[in-house]
């Protein structure tokens, strides 16, 4: 939404969510205010702090949103890592929103049981992947698999992100990741 368009009717969260997004993208989730969500989505400056209490409490419900997101991307992916991994790149950047948020946790409560179940769910599908792999003679360890396996395409997603990458990985970010973590996974 913009401050074009009032909100009227509806899911006031949702519209205040979406207009939380849109603001993220612009100014990044440290300069978003609720005074300014509410210009946003054409509603009273009270009414964020009606539906979510506080920034962080928007936040919280932001990051909870992200956690559910990711997990549904990486599930699709099943037991496939290379999938998992170029599907974690491209929610990166299709929800680059949510994905800041997320991954700063300072922002957010941390322990807020929506959060803490949706980061759980991702992980678990995350885990699927990485339970394909095969061991190459050395003993399975689940947890350090999938600790490597994030931390490579987070930070693949994260410098795509910055634009810190080379040029010659090209303009794609699930192609440029496929060739990059395919190199790790065969």
């Amino acid at each position: 939404m913009t401050g074009t368009r009032a909100y009227h009717h509806g899911d006031l969260r949702r519209a205040l969510l979406a207009a939380a997004l849109e603001a993220i993208e612009e100014v990044g989730p440290g300069a978003l205010s609720l005074r300014d969500l509410a210009r946003r989505a054409g509603v009273s400056h009270a009414a964020p702090a009606h539906h979510f209490g506080d920034k962080a409490g928007l936040l919280t419900a932001l990051a909870a949103q992200g956690f559910d997101l990711l997990a549904q991307t990486l599930s699709e992916a099943r037991d496939d890592l290379l999938g998992a991994g170029v599907a974690y790149v491209d929610f990166a950047v299709r929800h680059r929103a949510h994905f800041e948020v997320m991954f700063r946790p300072e922002l957010y409560r941390t322990d807020d049981a929506e959060v803490v179940t949706a980061q759980g769910r991702a992980r678990a599908a995350l885990r699927a992947g990485v339970a394909a792999l095969p061991t190459r003679g050395t003993p399975a360890d689940p947890d350090r698999d999938s600790l490597a396996a994030w931390s490579i395409a987070h930070g693949f997603a994260t410098l795509w992100l910055a634009g810190a990458l080379p040029d010659r990985v090209g303009e794609d970010p699930r192609e440029a990741a496929r060739a990059v973590l395919r190199r790790l996974v065969t």
